[in-house]
């Protein structure tokens, strides 16, 4: 199967949905907002009240595996498949995903990276999202398209996702690097966690690698692969090397995992129960925290 461009712009976008002839494929448009609760803010109510045209909305927390006690854990195929078969996406379909988070990319690159685990690779990210869209002065609607059910088969890719016991062996054979993308005082131990039975800190030996880095601040888009090849240098990740993705929920850690697909490391997986996992179950002695020096 042919692949699509990673990245999309707003005007790439908004031409398509104006003139669909100029895609050669039916294109879906997703808003895949998600928040923390300290946002304060609701992704529903939001997305019912303005979205990109024709948009529909991809809830986190319905997809996702709903027996686990981690937030947004990876769904079973067939669960993603009859999901997205009621948002008419079938095994031809263009995912176009964003979201509406005031940095321009916040959560859907998550569904991105979910689309990829299930062997779709028909799906690309809206560089800037909804903040660029409107930035744009394009227009908005509240009307909730109707669509008819479609069916998508799910290739499973196992390669993309790690699990703790992976995570555990790592330690000591430290067969791939570890990049959390949460931010350095979550990373340290010196600022909370945003859920009340998690401790900040990190995985021993782990790179922290903070999730907005991979974003220019300016123009809310995702930085060129250069600038990203330079902060992965800077920060110790070796491109060359096996690596794995890690945050606070498995949310922004796939923003990794596109900064690195985009300097064409591809393989790069994640660690899905991400730090919520590991607080719970790991060691004491595996919980790095300088708040624990004190």
């Amino acid at each position: 199967m042919s692949s699509v461009s990673t990245l999309v712009s707003v005007t790439w976008l908004a031409e398509r949905l104006a003139s669909p002839s100029l895609s050669s494929r039916a294109i879906r448009v997703l808003d895949c907002s998600w928040y923390l609760p300290m946002m304060k803010r609701d992704q529903r109510g939001e997305h019912k009240l303005q979205h990109i045209p024709g948009a529909l909305f991809f809830d986190q927390e319905d997809c996702c595996d709903k027996s686990s006690p981690y937030d947004t854990m990876l769904p079973s195929a067939e669960q993603f498949e009859a999901y997205v078969g009621n948002l008419g996406v079938d095994n031809n379909t263009h995912v176009v995903v964003y979201d509406a988070s005031d940095m321009g990319l916040f959560s859907a690159q998550r569904v991105w990276w979910l689309f990829r685990v299930f062997g779709h690779p028909l799906v690309s990210i809206l560089d800037g999202g909804f903040a660029k869209w409107q930035a744009e002065g394009r227009g908005v609607s509240n009307e909730i398209p109707k669509v008819a059910k479609a069916t998508f088969k799910a290739t499973y890719t196992p390669a993309l996702v790690r699990d703790f016991d992976f995570m555990t062996t790592n330690l000591a054979d430290k067969t791939a690097q570890v990049m959390d993308a949460r931010p350095p005082g979550r990373f340290n131990g010196t600022a909370p966690e945003p859920r009340p039975d998690v401790d900040p800190g990190h995985i021993p030996n782990s790179l922290n690698i903070p999730f907005g880095k991979i974003l220019d601040p300016d123009s809310k888009t995702v930085k060129t692969p250069d600038k990203l090849r330079e902060m992965f240098a800077a920060s110790g990740a070796d491109l060359s090397a096996p690596l794995v993705a890690t945050c606070g929920s498995g949310m922004t850690a796939c923003g990794l995992v596109l900064a690195a697909f985009l300097c064409e490391k591809e393989d790069v997986p994640v660690f899905d129960g991400a730090w919520c996992e590991w607080f719970k179950r790991a060691k004491p002695e595996n919980i790095i925290s300088e708040a624990k020096k004190e």
